[in-house]
C-alpha cells in the first residue's frame, strides 16, 4: 500500500496541495478526479517523487519515499506523465522495451523479450510494433506509451490523465487494460481523469480534490454523489443508477 499522509506543495506563496492524505491499494483502481487547477496532478507527482513535497510523508510498502534507492524504486512504481515527447524516432517495441531498462539497463535478456512480446500482446498493439511513434494515430501512440508501463512490471502504476484526446473506443480499451492490470495482476494503479463516468464505471476507489484539498475519499458509491459531485465542479449533478453503475449527468 501506499500512505500519502498531509502532503503540501506551494509555488509563489499559493497552495497547490493543501494537507492531504490518501492511500492506494494494490489490486485497485484508484480515480483522482477535480475541477482544473484542483492539485491532481501535482499531488500525484509530489506521491511519485517527480515533484518535491513542502510537507508530508509518502510511504511505500512500509518505507518512506525518500529512502527509496532510484533503481529499487523504478520497479516498484512507474509514471506515465500527462505529456510525452520524444526527440529520437522510435519503433513502438524499441518504446515498449524501454520498461524494461531499471532490469537489463539496455541489454535485453530472453526473459525481457518475452515480458515486450507479453505487455504488447496484453493492450493488442503486437500488430503495430515495428511502426514507428510518428505514424500512429494519438490513441494508438498513447497504448505504446502504457504499454512500456506494463513492460516496466511494478506493482504501483500510476497514469497522469492517459486519456486525453482520445477518442471513445481507446479511452474504453486503455480503461479496460487498467481494470485488468489491477484486478487480474494485482497492480495499484493511480489515475488522474476528467471524465467522471469513466472512473465511476471503472475505479474502486476516488480521491476528490478542490482547491488543493481532499474533499472526499472512499469508494465508488461514496463519492459519485449529487451533492457532493455538485460541491466540488460548482455545478448541479444528477446522478442515475445504470446496470449498476452509477453515471452522471450534468448537462443543463
Amino acid at each position: 500500500m501506499i500512505s500519502v499522509l498531509n502532503l503540501t506543495k506551494q509555488f509563489d506563496r499559493q497552495t497547490v496541495v493543501d494537507n492531504a492524505t490518501v492511500y492506494f491499494e494494490k489490486g485497485e483502481i484508484t480515480s483522482i478526479i477535480g475541477p482544473n487547477g484542483a492539485g491532481k496532478s501535482t499531488l500525484l507527482s509530489m506521491a511519485c517523487r517527480l515533484l518535491n513535497k513542502d510537507k508530508g510523508e509518502v510511504w511505500i510498502d512500509g518505507k518512506e519515499l525518500v529512502e527509496w534507492d532510484t533503481k529499487a524504486l523504478a520497479k516498484k512504481l512507474s509514471v506515465l506523465r500527462q505529456s510525452n515527447s520524444l526527440s529520437m524516432r522510435f519503433t513502438v517495441r524499441e518504446l515498449v522495451s524501454f520498461g524494461r531498462f531499471p532490469y537489463s539497463k539496455g541489454g535485453l535478456t530472453a526473459e525481457d523479450v518475452q515480458i515486450v512480446d507479453r505487455s504488447l500482446a496484453y493492450l493488442k498493439i503486437d500488430d503495430i510494433q515495428d511502426k514507428f511513434l510518428d505514424q500512429l494515430s494519438g490513441g494508438q501512440r498513447q497504448l505504446a506509451f502504457i504499454a512500456m508501463v506494463i513492460a516496466q512490471d511494478t506493482d504501483y502504476i500510476f497514469l497522469d490523465e492517459p486519456l486525453n484526446n482520445l477518442d471513445i473506443r481507446h479511452s474504453l480499451q486503455i480503461m479496460k487494460t487498467i481494470k485488468r492490470l489491477a484486478h487480474e495482476l494485482g497492480k495499484a494503479v493511480i489515475i488522474v481523469i476528467h471524465d467522471i463516468n469513466f472512473a465511476s464505471c471503472y475505479s474502486d476507489s476516488i480521491v476528490a480534490l478542490k482547491k488543493g484539498q481532499v474533499v472526499v475519499s472512499g469508494k465508488v458509491d461514496e463519492v459519485i454523489d449529487s451533492i457532493i459531485l455538485s460541491e466540488i465542479y460548482e455545478t448541479p449533478f444528477n446522478v442515475i443508477e445504470h446496470d449498476g453503475k452509477k453515471m452522471c449527468l450534468y448537462y443543463a
